[in-house]
């Protein structure tokens, strides 16, 4: 799913960010462009983020 129209970023690049090591949402914003355009993507790439981190971290503590 398209997550930010602007700067063509999907959910899955999203995951792949946090998979890389990204923990910080500024950080994702910098690195995708995410959030910086027109911001209606804003709340919904922190949510897909906040999901991604989440398992990411349930993923490590297995």
């Amino acid at each position: 799913m398209y997550i930010c129209i602007c700067h063509v970023v999907t959910e899955r690049d999203i995951e792949q960010a946090v998979q890389s090591g990204v923990t910080r949402f500024q950080d994702l914003a910098h690195r995708l462009h995410v959030a910086q355009k027109c911001g209606t993507c804003a709340t919904c790439a922190r949510e897909c983020f906040n999901r991604a981190l989440q398992a990411s971290t349930s993923k490590q503590a297995d």
